[in-house]
């Protein structure tokens, strides 16, 4: 075989199967026979010249003869697991025949166990959102505490301060165990949601800024609660991190939806409810989900049928997730017994993707088993995968180095002529070359790209926060005081669907390539138009219509940060970077908050609308001219992201080309 060829990289594709004995692979060997070898998880590269002798290394063989050379080896990821590998040039031929007598890998337990934790992870992020259900008891407690609109919207945004406390919870894991930490989460909303329940209740009473730094203490515990979850995620799904995290995170979305449904299942006419349920069932879920933590299992390099495997298990999730989105929709408006079976219903659709992950693996050793022992021996032909990209990078690292230090200088020296940056003075401003080019904190915040980003957030996805946490407000100044919850289960479902659709660029980039920052821009869309919508009606069917499309918006955005901010300035740099992005939550929910109840209370004392000890304010004027406000600001949002956008489409086109001709080239 001529040796041109044994230069190229070669990637072995491999089929899990079983064996009759547990003989390991080559593990150590760095030269055979003028090969260089190479293990990078379930790949051998092989360079230089081929042998035309067999060589027996490590328990596996190696032969050729007149150019065809063959491979009778464990694959490299499954000690258990061993086929007959022939190739030529760059035809890899799989021999099924050659694999029989199959038994389950014991490595399907620990591969069970990571998709327990995921469902672990599923309640957490369900059940710790608490922070989307303020508006369902906030007119209650704003009477009770006898206070202003602008004194209960501190209250909204002490909540989103206590966020920029979550740092506290990466310092804690480096003292304290991961299950440690997520029941110390567990405490301090226990405490938070807890104390304020007693005050609600007239147990006992506290002076306003005590309150106020309960809810900041809650506000903290969801950190610590996410931050459990990304960890569970990122440990356990290594080759589909995205996938993972996109899931999780949709969840948090439904929070409120679950507790509105909890609630009516109990007492429907108690909104103070809430509150004790916010501090109890955070913690009840920690316990369910302490013995798939404690068990998790060793970190397995996946070969790539098994990551291929995991997508589609992740695409049936995925899918389930849609039905218990729309089972929460259209079914949450019931009370009483009904109400009770709904709630049971959901419960029993949380516990469900236990079994999907089962019925996959049982689905492939149905086939391995069952199946091919009904198959006439055949070869199945296999060409080189093209879905590993970190591989290629690998592979063509040393080649493009160079290249691509070259193109940092230079668009770096002289912005005005590089490629995407040059058409117009705004865009040669500090462009972006590369995608994922790591950025410390002093590099970030000069980085015009990065104040676009962080300004496309902030009018984007923080005002629709702000928005949900007026929703009790909103609906009563309406004369929809008994749709509150309704509202409030619109909001959550539609930020639990804008949050899943942020993992469609995922899903459909071999369909269709876009870079991520345009469907940022494009999800930005809808915030207008919703808020210039309730502007102009304020219909029970347009108010329904806009809290749909302002929770769609933020959900996206809420889930799709993570992503952006990995691809625009490093995975390495990402946890500081997304703190410092996620900065502007209570900026935005402080001054869009106060902005909102200034014109409130002003309409409320005209008015001399009054509540018990506080002002109430009824009628369209409320929030009118507030929608008019948050609808120009979400314009402003929209252009950052477009521009946003612009600025880094050639860095993203010039990443996906890469990727091409790479797969091309192997």
């Amino acid at each position: 075989m001529d040796s041109d060829i044994y230069r190229n990289k070669f990637r072995l594709l491999s089929i899990l199967v079983g064996a009759e004995d547990g003989a390991g692979g080559v593990t150590g060997t760095t030269e055979l026979f003028g090969h260089s070898l190479r293990r990078r998880e379930d790949v051998w590269l092989v360079i230089g010249a081929g042998v035309d002798e067999p060589t027996a290394v490590g328990g596996d063989v190696y032969g050729g003869a007149h150019g065809v050379h063959w491979l009778w080896s464990p694959v490299a990821c499954h000690a258990e697991s061993h086929c007959l590998a022939i190739f030529c040039g760059q035809l890899f031929i799989i021999l099924p025949s050659m694999c029989r007598d199959e038994k389950i890998n014991p490595l399907m337990a620990g591969q069970s166990r990571k998709w327990m934790i995921l469902v672990a992870t599923i309640w957490i992020q369900t059940f710790t959102g608490t922070n989307f259900d303020f508006s369902a008891y906030s007119s209650e407690l704003k009477t009770v505490l006898g206070v202003s609109q602008v004194q209960l919207n501190y209250l909204a945004t002490a909540s989103d301060v206590g966020k920029m406390f979550g740092w506290s919870s990466g310092l804690a894991l480096m003292y304290l165990p991961l299950w440690a930490v997520m029941f110390t989460a567990a405490l301090m909303g226990f405490i938070g949601y807890g104390v304020q329940w007693l005050v609600m209740q007239k147990v006992i009473v506290l002076p306003y800024f005590v309150v106020f730094l309960l809810c900041l203490l809650a506000g903290c515990s969801i950190c610590w609660f996410n931050t459990v979850c990304f960890i569970l995620c990122i440990k356990n799904f290594p080759s589909n991190q995205p996938l993972a995290l996109s899931l999780t995170v949709s969840f948090n979305g439904l929070s409120a939806a679950f507790y509105n449904l909890a609630a009516k299942s109990l007492n429907p006419s108690s909104t103070t409810l809430y509150l004790l349920l916010n501090a109890l069932i955070p913690l009840l879920t920690s316990v369910a989900a302490l013995f798939p933590i404690l068990l998790q299992p060793p970190v397995d390099v996946l070969s790539s049928d098994a990551v291929q495997r995991d997508q589609f298990i992740f695409i049936a999730l995925n899918l389930w997730a849609v039905v218990t989105g729309f089972y929460l929709l259209f079914l949450h408006y019931l009370n009483g017994a009904t109400a009770r079976l709904l709630f049971a219903g959901a419960i029993f659709l949380l516990v469900l993707p236990f079994g999907i992950p089962g019925v996959i693996y049982a689905r492939d050793w149905f086939h391995r088993t069952i199946y091919s022992s009904f198959q006439l021996p055949s070869s199945g032909f296999i060409l080189v995968d093209a879905d590993d990209l970190e591989l290629h990078k690998e592979l063509l690292s040393q080649e493009n180095n160079v290249d691509d230090s070259t193109v940092r200088i230079v668009s770096r020296q002289n912005t005005g002529t590089s490629e995407g940056c040059s058409y117009e003075t705004v865009m040669k401003m500090d462009c972006l070359t590369v995608l994922g080019e790591d950025h410390k904190a002093p590099i970030l915040l000069r980085r015009v790209d990065f104040w676009l980003y962080y300004l496309a957030y902030l009018c984007g996805g923080t005002i629709g926060l702000v928005y949900s946490n007026n929703l009790g407000q909103i609906a009563q100044s309406l004369g929809y005081y008994s749709m509150t919850s309704r509202l409030i289960t619109t909001y959550s479902s539609f930020s639990f669907f804008g949050r899943l659709l942020s993992a469609a660029p995922d899903f459909i980039r071999t369909k269709l390539y876009f870079a991520r920052t345009g469907w940022l821009a494009i999800a930005l869309l809808p915030m207008p138009v919703a808020y210039f919508l309730l502007t102009v009606n304020s219909g029970e069917a347009a108010v329904h219509v806009g809290t749909a499309l302002v929770g769609l918006t933020s959900g996206f955005i809420f889930a799709a940060a993570i992503s952006v901010t990995s691809e625009l300035f490093g995975p390495n740099s990402v946890g500081v970077n997304h703190n410092i992005l996620i900065t502007n939550i209570p900026i935005g929910s402080l001054v869009y908050g106060v902005l909102s109840a200034v014109v409130y209370d002003s309409h409320a004392e005209f008015g001399l609308g009054l509540m018990g000890d506080s002002l109430v304010c009824m009628g369209r004027k409320c929030y009118g001219l507030t929608f008019v406000l948050w609808g120009c600001i979400s314009i402003l949002g929209l252009a950052s992201s477009l521009l946003l956008f612009l600025r880094t489409r050639p860095a993203y086109d010039r990443f996906e080309q890469k990727k091409r001709s790479t797969i091309l080239y192997y």
